[in-house]
């Protein structure tokens, strides 16, 4: 019971830093996001309405940093993030809905089978080192050290430049309706293939050579050494024994993983100009979209946080002597 207080202390102080970091940061960024709204307004905003956008938006001279802080606190406590400065007066919540179900559909599933590819290969060449298929190792080394925006140039040069195979960007045919039908499905997996496949090839390998690490380390331990001593099967000696214990690092980096789909990979949403949420902080970033930031921020450090929490509780239950009260 200790160890879960004591971690649910630790991530709730996390989460008070996050929030106040979120607050101050944007702040100490240079430029004014008021006076850039009303340059893209191009005179649809009238200048003498400035003050009024300044208080609206929680920015008004005459209100103290702290209290700014104390009524940004009572926004996010009740579910409000304010408004967006670019897409203005659409609320920041909204705009964040319309982007996290792309980056989480393409980057979440990407990564898991990447994991999950990843994971069952190391465990082959850990328990079978030595023998050819060690050789794949510097293969993988090499796809893990391209970066994604070079990869994911490749792969649109090749894929849909020179074969025509998959489009060069977006995220759906355009021509279409964004409604649930198999239609618009297939041009989503059309559209989603060849950024996945850029994040699947350049994270798989990490997965590989961290399981082929611990596979190594676990293979000689005594337990491992009694279990085939019995008699037991290959196959449970190492999925029952060795990789059980070994998968455990794998866990706590997949969860982190897990946390920072939610931030997507910026540089590939980028490259394919794909509408995830990684696009939208590097557009608010541009504007001086403050709520629009910090909501993007936000959404990112939590998403890592709980993260973190399924992390614990996953490790605890897989390795009891984590609940160990010292």
């Amino acid at each position: 019971m200790r160890f879960f207080v004591r971690r649910a202390i630790f991530y709730l102080v996390t989460a008070w830093a996050a929030v106040t970091i979120n607050f101050v940061i944007p702040r100490l960024m240079p430029g004014d996001p008021v006076a850039a709204l009303l340059a893209r307004s191009q005179g649809r905003i009238d200048s003498s309405a400035e003050d009024a956008i300044r208080v609206l938006f929680g920015l008004d001279k005459d209100v103290s940093i702290w209290q700014q802080y104390v009524d940004y606190w009572g926004l996010l406590l009740h579910g409000n993030l304010g408004i967006s400065f670019m897409n203005f007066p659409t609320p920041v919540i909204q705009v964040i809905q319309q982007s996290l179900p792309w980056t989480v559909g393409l980057v979440g599933i990407a990564t898991v089978i990447s994991f999950i590819i990843g994971t069952l290969i190391g465990t082959g060449i850990g328990w079978r080192r030595g023998t050819w298929a060690d050789s794949l190792l510097p293969i993988s080394t090499f796809f893990s050290a391209v970066p994604y925006f070079w990869l994911g140039l490749i792969a649109i040069a090749l894929f849909s430049v020179t074969l025509g195979w998959f489009p060069t960007n977006g995220s759906y045919d355009r021509s279409m309706l964004p409604v649930f039908t198999p239609e618009f499905i297939g041009s989503v997996i059309r559209y989603g293939t060849l950024p996945a496949f850029t994040v699947v090839i350049s994270s798989i390998a990490g997965w590989i050579l961290g399981m082929r690490n611990m596979m190594v380390t676990v293979s000689s331990e005594d337990y491992v050494t009694v279990a085939q001593a019995k008699g037991l099967s290959e196959r449970r000696v190492v999925f029952g024994y060795a990789a059980r214990n070994a998968i455990l690092p794998q866990v706590s980096s997949f969860a982190l993983s897990l946390g920072f789909i939610v931030g997507g990979t910026l540089i590939m949403e980028m490259v394919f100009s794909y509408q995830g949420i990684g696009f939208l902080l590097y557009q608010a970033v541009s504007n001086h979209d403050y709520p629009l930031m910090q909501g993007c921020f936000l959404v990112i450090t939590f998403a890592v946080l709980l993260a973190n929490i399924a992390a614990d509780f996953v490790y605890a239950a897989l390795d009891p002597r984590t609940r160990q009260e010292g």
